[in-house]
């Protein structure tokens, strides 16, 4: 029974997120399909990127990754398959790839469209389901794909750096309006070399040490700590830090108007991200 997993923006309000398992098991009824998430923000690739990373690598080796985001960037008639690392992640060409896994895919293949079939998430679902079932049956990437093909690249959203500061963006607002920032704590002591540090965000506020937990401060009370994907999060104890703080990840209604052209080449600027920034002394 081959995982497959669901990643996507389109929501559940709708029919579609059950349609699309329903042709995943038109091709194969025993495919196990869990959903991680319908609810990344539209053309949100960071927030995207920061959920399929951190998803994916807790899946057993072998299992397939559907990643259903802006499928339709442009008038492409393939979709990718990518092998990396063990995993199999099914997704447009649209750069999206390389921000989830951080580099380059070990192996990828075009898988090409039928030019008759209509252009909607539908019949993505049905190419991308013949693909699985091939694999799972014993075919090798390249066998269901054209491996010669040259994919769109964006670059994952990286903090920036200096000799005594670290400055990173919000990146994700969990449902409890915990704040994560794209600081991994890998990234954090290599550029703190033991010193002391000051967490500095919106409105002066100010957090001084890294908690374990919750615990660790009074209700209501601000922490930082790093979370179970290794990233800063800013919190308030039983309270709502993105609310209570003033912070906000990516803009969503700021994206809502402007052009889809206009998206991809805005992903990287930091004016749709509020700052955060560590200094060290």
């Amino acid at each position: 029974m081959p995982i497959v997993t669901l990643t996507s923006d389109i929501g559940v309000q709708d029919f579609m997120s059950g349609a699309i398992k329903g042709q995943l098991l038109q091709q194969n009824q025993t495919f196990n399909i869990v959903d991680i998430t319908h609810s990344v923000a539209p053309f949100n690739y960071p927030q995207a990127a920061y959920i399929c990373r951190n998803a994916i690598r807790n899946f057993p080796k072998g299992s397939f990754h559907l990643v259903l985001l802006n499928l339709f960037d442009d008038r492409s008639n393939h979709l990718l398959m990518i092998e990396h690392d063990g995993y199999f992640i099914g997704c447009a060409d649209n750069g999206l790839i390389t921000m989830i896994l951080e580099e380059t895919p070990q192996k990828m293949v075009a898988l090409e469209m039928e030019k008759s079939s209509p252009k909607n998430t539908l019949s993505c679902i049905r190419v991308f389901a013949k693909a699985i079932d091939e694999i799972a049956s014993g075919k090798k990437i390249e066998d269901v794909g054209d491996n010669s093909v040259s994919i769109k690249v964006k670059n994952p959203l990286r903090p920036r750096l200096g000799d005594n500061w670290i400055e990173g963006q919000i990146i994700f607002v969990d449902n409890f309006e915990n704040v994560v920032v794209n600081i991994h704590k890998d990234e954090f002591e290599e550029q703190r070399k033991g010193r002391k540090f000051s967490i500095v965000f919106k409105r002066g506020e100010v957090i001084d040490k890294v908690s374990e937990n919750y615990a660790d401060v009074n209700e209501g009370e601000k922490l930082a700590h790093f979370n179970s994907a290794g990233y800063l999060e800013i919190s308030l104890n039983k309270g709502n830090a993105a609310g209570l703080l003033g912070l906000q990840g990516y803009a969503e209604n700021q994206l809502q108007n402007q052009l889809q052209s206009q998206l991809a080449a805005s992903l990287n600027n930091s004016l749709f991200y509020q700052i955060v920034k560590v200094f060290f002394e």
